[in-house]
C-alpha cells in the first residue's frame, strides 16, 4: 500500500512538473510573438547558422554561395533588436573573412568572395539595421506589429457594426476603403438609445482617403462612439464639431450625418454637417426623395448650428445614407451619380434590399479610388 501511494505521489508530482514546463514554454512563446521577451534565442539560432553557411561555402561554393550569409542578416533584421543585430553582423563579417581565405583570391576562378558579394552583404546589413532601428524607435516589434494592425482592424469592424433591430426592420451596411486597403476614412457608429426604442446612426467621411485618413477616422470613431447616446440628439454634432476643433489638425474637417429614428413610429430626424443628402424611397409613389439638412462641415468654425430635417419611414419605405465616394467622379455632376445610384437601387425594390449595399457599391463605384460607404434602412411592408 505504501509503495502504491509513493508511486501515485511521484506520478502526480511529475504531471505537475510537466504542466509547469508546458505553461512556461507557452508563456515564453506568446511573449516572444508579442515582442515582450528577450531575443537571445533568436540571436543564438542565427549565430549558429553563420558557421554552418561558412563551412558549407568552403566545401562546395558552387551550391552554397558565400552570398548566402545575407540570409541570417535578413532574418536578424526582422527578429533582433539593433544591439543584437550588430553582434550578428560581426559574426557574418568574420564568416566572409574565413571564406575569402579558404576559397582563395576571387581572380583565381568562380564561386569566390568577390567585392560584389561583400557589397551585397554590407547593403543588406545596412538596410536591416535601419529597419531594426525604426522598429525600436516606434516601440512595436514586427511580431507584435502585425497582430496589432489585425486587432485594430477587427475593433473598427466591430465598432461599426449596426445593432439588431426589432422585427419589421432591415438594416445593412457596406464599407469599401480606397485602393483595396483595410482601413478607411469613412466610418459608422450606431447605438440603440432611449431604452432601445430609438436608433441613432452617425455616418462620417473624414477628409482625405485610405491610410491617410484612417488614423484620424480611428480617433474620431472612438470619440463619436462615446458621445453617441450620452448627449441629446440635437447636441451630438455640436459636441463633435468642438472635438475636431480642439484637435487642431492641418486637414481636420469631416462631413457627417446623424440619423435619429423612432423604431416604434418610424419618425426620424436627420442632422447633417456638410454631408450629402440622404435618399428616401417612398413605397407609395416608388420615387426617391432627397432629405437634406442644414449644417456646416465639422471642424471648420466654432459655434456652428445644425438644423434637422424631419421625416417618417412608412411600411415599405427605404432610407439610404452614403458618402461622396459613391456618387462623385471627375468630370461628372453629382446629380448624375445620384441618379445612377437610385437607378441601380430600384432593381432591389422587389427583393426587400437584402444584400443590396455591397452590390450597389460594386455596380456604381467598384473601381473608384476613394473611400465608399453605404447604409440602408428598410421598414417591412
Amino acid at each position: 500500500m505504501a509503495h502504491r501511494n509513493a508511486a501515485a505521489s511521484l506520478r502526480a508530482r511529475m504531471r505537475k512538473a510537466v504542466h509547469r514546463v508546458r505553461v512556461a514554454l507557452r508563456k515564453s512563446a506568446v511573449d516572444y510573438f508579442r515582442g515582450d521577451a528577450s531575443d537571445t534565442i533568436a540571436l543564438t539560432g542565427l549565430l549558429l547558422t553563420v558557421p554552418l553557411l561558412t563551412w558549407g561555402a568552403t566545401l562546395n561554393s558552387e551550391w552554397i554561395s558565400p552570398a548566402a550569409l545575407v540570409l541570417p542578416i535578413v532574418a536578424g533584421a526582422l527578429l533582433l533588436r539593433p544591439a543584437s543585430l550588430l553582434g550578428l553582423y560581426g559574426a557574418c563579417a568574420g564568416g566572409l573573412i574565413v571564406e575569402s581565405f579558404a576559397l582563395g583570391p576571387y581572380g583565381d576562378g568562380p564561386a569566390r568572395v568577390t567585392p560584389g558579394i561583400v557589397l551585397v552583404v554590407a547593403a543588406c546589413g545596412f538596410f536591416g539595421l535601419l529597419i531594426a532601428q525604426f522598429r525600436a524607435r516606434v516601440g512595436v516589434p514586427w511580431r507584435r506589429g502585425g497582430t496589432m494592425l489585425f486587432d485594430l482592424r477587427e475593433r473598427i469592424r466591430v465598432q461599426s457594426a449596426l445593432p439588431r433591430l426589432p422585427k419589421g426592420w432591415h438594416r445593412e451596411m457596406a464599407l469599401r476603403p480606397a485602393g483595396g486597403q483595410s482601413f478607411s476614412g469613412d466610418f459608422v457608429v450606431a447605438a440603440r438609445t432611449n431604452g432601445g426604442r430609438t436608433l441613432e446612426i452617425v455616418l462620417t467621411d473624414v477628409s482625405g482617403k485610405g491610410m491617410d485618413a484612417a488614423s484620424r477616422a480611428l480617433l474620431l470613431s472612438g470619440a463619436f462612439g462615446g458621445l453617441l447616446g450620452s448627449l441629446p440628439p440635437h447636441g451630438f454634432l455640436t459636441a463633435a464639431n468642438g472635438y475636431l476643433l480642439r484637435q487642431d489638425w492641418d486637414e481636420g474637417f469631416a462631413t457627417s450625418v446623424h440619423l435619429v429614428l423612432d423604431l416604434d413610429s418610424g419618425d426620424f430626424e436627420l442632422y447633417s454637417a456638410g454631408h450629402l443628402p440622404a435618399l428616401q424611397l417612398s413605397a407609395g409613389s416608388g420615387l426617391w426623395e432627397e432629405k437634406a439638412a442644414e449644417g456646416p462641415l465639422l471642424g471648420v468654425y466654432d459655434g456652428a448650428q445644425f438644423d434637422p430635417v424631419k421625416g417618417s419611414l412608412r411600411p415599405g419605405d427605404v432610407l439610404m445614407l452614403f458618402t461622396d465616394g459613391l456618387v462623385e467622379a471627375p468630370g461628372r455632376d453629382l446629380s448624375e451619380g445620384v441618379d445612377r445610384l437610385t437607378g441601380e437601387a430600384d432593381r432591389y425594390v422587389h427583393t426587400g434590399f437584402e444584400g443590396a449595399a455591397w452590390h450597389l457599391i460594386e455596380a456604381v463605384a467598384k473601381d473608384v479610388n476613394d473611400d465608399r460607404a453605404l447604409l440602408l434602412l428598410c421598414r417591412g411592408a
